[in-house]
């Protein structure tokens, strides 16, 4: 059962000007893990499952964007040790071992680094943070929809502004400001999912400059390690109205051990812990985060993926081109494409050769995101291609 929210969180709430029913839904958003899977913006992950939600033996996985194998080898035996005490809760010297590595990784001070179990929470904090009944939330679409289903579920002003052919499909930062000028949070994905296109960094810093004086930028970087630009956290220094997350699951190859940061100035974590934060960031997995922790010593490791994902990418592209499809010039572990016609059969078809494709937007109909897998998931894409050809238009 989840427990009401504080008098005083309520009426901060109130002032903000949510009414009762909003309040109590941010409860549910809050307090209930077990809850937000039922809310609508954690359907979208569902859409892509076979009927009953199990895959085929063997099935090649290209719909969560994902990594094809699991966490770094050089952290594996820190994960291993931390087994060993797994009757025990994280302790403060195992989770200031990541938030310091972190800071070392990122070059910045260890007091702006926040470690949280994924990072969905966070991100889900920063909409109900934010973002009010008069100060709503600015995206571009597509982009990833888990800030979408909470400024929904929770009735706050939802504004989307579609990604330009002209414009690279890269986040129009000037067309989002202008779309609302007076919103309480600005999200960008850059990588995005699911395009996989890149954000300039001086297209950020413009925005963060230029957003109303109590707006809060969130830039969403789980796809940055497969990109050789620049992060946001660069920002930092001159930007105290900028929120980064990260996470593990995807090039670190942990989604399963759900591990993610938030990085940004204490003040913007403070409002991002109200309720039950503090809980939230302390109670995380001790072997992610001992994984987490050396994964990030591991440049080499990075590095290498980085390269391969490249490599996979550019042979997946070159074989949707080879049948005509379109992708969107990616820069992350996925690919956007376009089959000019309705997905259904064409997802049934991959199915059916043991490929799982992933989901389409609502603005981009015609077209499905693509994980990129390894050289022998490419392959065996490929070769189903050969029964999908028919299909496309």
């Amino acid at each position: 059962m989840v427990a009401p929210l504080p008098p005083h969180i309520q009426q901060e709430f109130q002032e903000r000007g949510f009414s009762r029913r909003q309040i109590g839904r941010i409860g549910l958003v809050l307090g209930a893990g077990a809850v937000m899977a039922g809310m609508p913006w954690h359907r979208s992950r569902a859409d892509t499952l076979p009927l009953g939600g199990v895959y085929p033996a063997g099935a090649i996985l290209l719909n969560g964007n994902e990594f094809w194998t699991g966490p770094f080898p050089s952290a594996l035996p820190a994960g291993q040790k931390a087994l060993l005490n797994g009757n025990r809760y994280l302790t403060g010297k195992e989770r200031q071992a990541l938030v310091e590595a972190v800071a070392t990784y990122d070059h910045i001070g260890p007091e702006l680094v926040t470690p949280w179990p994924g990072s969905s929470d966070p991100l889900c904090r920063t909409v109900i943070s934010f973002c009010s009944p008069t100060q709503g939330l600015v995206t571009s679409n597509p982009t990833y929809e888990t800030v979408w289903g909470v400024a929904e579920w929770l009735q706050i002003p939802l504004t989307r502004v579609p990604l330009r052919p002209d414009n690279g499909y890269k986040t129009d930062v000037r067309a989002m400001l202008k779309a609302d000028p007076h919103a309480g949070m600005y999200y960008i994905c850059s990588p995005n999912n699911p395009t996989g296109t890149v954000t300039p960094l001086a297209d950020i810093a413009w925005l963060a400059r230029n957003i109303p004086e109590k707006a809060v930028l969130v830039v969403d970087e789980a796809y940055l390690h497969f990109s050789n630009a620049a992060s946001a956290v660069s920002l930092l220094g001159s930007c105290r109205n900028l929120v980064v997350l990260r996470t593990f699951s995807k090039l670190f190859g942990m989604a399963g051990l759900r591990l993610g940061l938030s990085i940004a100035h204490p003040h913007l974590h403070d409002r991002m812990m109200r309720y039950d934060g503090i809980y939230q960031t302390t109670m995380l997995s001790v072997p992610a985060v001992s994984i987490g922790t050396d994964s990030l010593k591991d440049q080499s490791e990075i590095a290498k993926r980085r390269s391969e994902t490249r490599q996979n990418r550019q042979v997946m592209q070159e074989c949707l081109s080879h049948y005509g499809v379109r992708t969107v010039p990616s820069d992350a572990n996925m690919l956007m494409a376009d089959w000019r016609t309705a997905p259904g059969p064409i997802v049934k078809t991959f199915a059916q050769n043991n490929v799982i494709i992933g989901r389409s937007w609502d603005i981009w109909p015609t077209c499905s995101r693509i994980t990129v897998g390894s050289a022998s998931d490419v392959q065996v894409f490929c070769k189903a291609m050969e029964q999908v050809a028919s299909l496309i238009k």
